[in-house]
């Protein structure tokens, strides 16, 4: 029987463009804020407890930042740059106010009917799933625990195939910035051991207002420090 393979699925923490209300996509000068750069130091006590054996991590700079201040106390585990967890490309889309995308007659196929969707110039959700799902079966290691780290709507349509959910479903599901995701796969299928976590994160927030695209900024803080002391 093959081994079970567990994946933990890191989203990048929260980024300037989270902070302005703005879809990112491919922008690869968009790195954390503040917010997120104390997400990104409080992830790694959380991932060290987990065993990570292989990193696999998105191109983008959010996505590397979030993990770098881990990979600084652990030089000696393999770390991988690939493509196939890229943000989706969004296209026309990418760099605008998703208070003003949210406006667009599409904007209600993507919550509604998003496998019908492709971006003006960008890619389609269907197109986005199949690479994800690709790379998680090239990538992780049978009988270890491999870390991806990746964006919102990547995570949810991994998440929402192993769940065996269909995709115009996905949205649905609600992944966080700094949220962390595992999954054990194994020759009998999937189990979803922990889903969009943000225990580690100590932050006191607010749950009444989320994006559906690009993920979203995540829960509000209602404080400024959005640390528990």
């Amino acid at each position: 029987m093959t081994r079970t393979s567990q994946i933990v699925l890191l989203r990048h923490a929260h980024s300037i463009a989270n902070e302005k209300g703005v879809l990112a996509g491919r922008d690869n000068s968009v790195g954390l804020s503040e917010r997120g750069t104390r997400q990104a130091l409080a992830t790694v006590g959380e991932l060290e407890s987990l065993k990570i054996s292989r990193i696999v991590v998105s191109p983008m700079l959010r996505a590397r930042a979030t993990i770098a201040p881990f990979v600084k106390k652990n030089p000696g585990i393999e770390l991988i740059k690939d493509g196939g967890i890229n943000e989706m490309e969004y296209g026309d889309w990418s760099g605008k106010k998703l208070s003003t995308l949210a406006k667009r007659p599409l904007w209600a196929s993507i919550q509604q009917a998003p496998t019908s969707v492709t971006f003006p110039y960008g890619e389609s959700f269907l197109e986005m799933l199949a690479r994800s799902i690709d790379s998680v079966h090239r990538l992780a290691k049978p009988g270890k625990t491999t870390l991806f780290v990746s964006h919102g709507d990547v995570i949810k349509a991994i998440t929402s195939h192993f769940l065996q959910m269909h995709m115009d479903n996905f949205q649905r599901i609600s992944i966080d910035p700094a949220s962390i995701t595992r999954i054990a796969i194994s020759s009998g299928g999937a189990q979803i051991q922990l889903m969009n976590s943000t225990a580690h994160l100590h932050e006191v927030t607010d749950n009444s207002a989320r994006s559906t695209l690009g993920g979203g900024a995540g829960s509000a803080l209602k404080k400024s420090t959005g640390i528990r002391r």
